[in-house]
């Protein structure tokens, strides 16, 4: 598979795509990404099962999404329907990506609470709300490695997950290979992708001021953009000509 080696300045250049795919259907593409957040949301409140069961149907929420950002691309009609694509496109692939994910999450955590991180661990999954700030401050400083350490882990198990539904989705990749494939693309472009992570951050910070409704525009355009990001570093075709800027490529 081919990955691109992109400059700094496609950071920016990817959420200005992604605006531009967003702004072909605003409405309709805001309302299919707060449906799916929603849905995922409500499954993860079913007691017990909920919260596995959604983190393994939002790959399958997302590549429905994704399909849908496709149809943008190539100037046709987004659709309701979209949205439930991947509960028929590569279903049984996209829920072991969430299984994966949810593991991954999980082992994360049991580094961390092995390496000195337990009270910390503890605090942080408990759901009493009357936790002194004490105890708190207490558990953090006890947590000093396992904290480094469970960083790192975040950010290369980011790294390695955030391009995987689309790798599924379209180049119907085995969701290990497609972790492999992002965490390679993600690794030769971690210039753009801070440049690109910069700039949400600040969006982010902007969106949640007027009583959070700046995210009803910022959620389906961090979509777009990293639909976009996809298409620039992971070239199939000249399909892709549309929205992936010029650059040197590594071929991997």
């Amino acid at each position: 598979m081919e990955i691109k080696k992109l400059n700094a300045a496609s950071g920016w250049l990817w959420i200005k795509q992604g605006t531009y795919l967003f702004k072909k259907s605003p409405v309709l593409l805001a309302a299919l990404s707060i449906v799916a957040i929603v849905g995922a949301f409500g499954v993860a409140s079913i007691p017990v099962v909920g919260e596995p069961l959604s983190v393994f149907i939002f790959p399958v929420l997302l590549s429905g999404l994704l399909w849908g950002c496709q149809a943008l691309e190539h100037d046709k009609e987004l659709e309701l329907a979209h949205l439930f694509l991947g509960f028929t496109r590569n279903t049984q692939k996209l829920v072991m990506l969430g299984a994966i994910n949810l593991l991954g999450n999980y082992l994360i955590l049991g580094v961390m609470r092995i390496t000195g991180g337990g009270e910390l661990i503890d605090l942080m999954t408990s759901n009493s709300p009357n936790i002194e700030p004490a105890a708190i401050i207490q558990a953090i400083s006890g947590a000093g490695f396992a904290i480094v350490l469970g960083l790192f882990l975040s950010i290369v198990f980011l790294l390695a997950t955030q391009f995987a539904p689309m790798l599924v989705t379209f180049d119907k990749l085995s969701p290990v290979a497609a972790l492999r494939a992002s965490l390679l693309g993600s690794w030769h472009n971690l210039v753009p992708l801070s440049v690109y992570g910069a700039m949400m951050m600040l969006f982010m910070f902007v969106a949640s001021l007027p009583l959070m409704l700046g995210w009803i525009v910022l959620l389906p355009i961090m979509l777009t953009s990293m639909y976009a990001a996809y298409r620039g570093i992971f070239p199939q075709s000249d399909e892709n000509a549309a929205i992936a800027p010029a650059t040197g490529n590594a071929d991997i």
